[in-house]
């Protein structure tokens, strides 16, 4: 992948907007597999494998993209043990693990907000037949 220029407007913006702690936050844990790869990290270590039979329609490489970047930014931690075959850990950090009852919560808005949005869905395709 290259390297993003440190004059880029993408850049720039990208500075600007992460000096606000909550987006920048929610940078650290957005994207499509982040949150559920830490959410499947919760209830303890996983080795590599597990994590990916635990997450429906992620790629090897997605997932090993992604655990890198969680890595990177000390919300996952590796362990590698020395035997063969090769065994690799994953779990989350002290860090991470406070993220837990705010996800949680997230996860509740989420499914009161996803009934509401379905609710008025199906008022509107019950009015259009009227």
């Amino acid at each position: 992948m290259g390297k993003i220029k440190e004059n880029s407007t993408n850049n720039i913006n990208k500075k600007y907007i992460q000096e606000c702690d909550l987006s920048y936050a929610v940078c650290k844990i957005g994207g499509r597999w982040k949150l559920l790869i830490l959410n499947r990290l919760k209830d303890g270590k996983l080795r590599f494998s597990e994590v990916r039979d635990r997450i429906c329609g992620i790629t090897e490489r997605m997932l090993t993209l992604q655990l890198r970047e969680l890595e990177k930014e000390g919300l996952v931690k590796r362990t590698v043990h020395a035997q063969v075959p090769p065994r690799v850990d994953y779990e989350l950090t002290d860090i991470a693990r406070e993220l837990i009852p705010i996800w949680e919560e997230l996860e509740k808005w989420g499914n009161k907000h996803r009934d509401l949005v379905l609710a008025n869905s199906v008022e509107d395709e019950t009015e259009a037949k009227i």
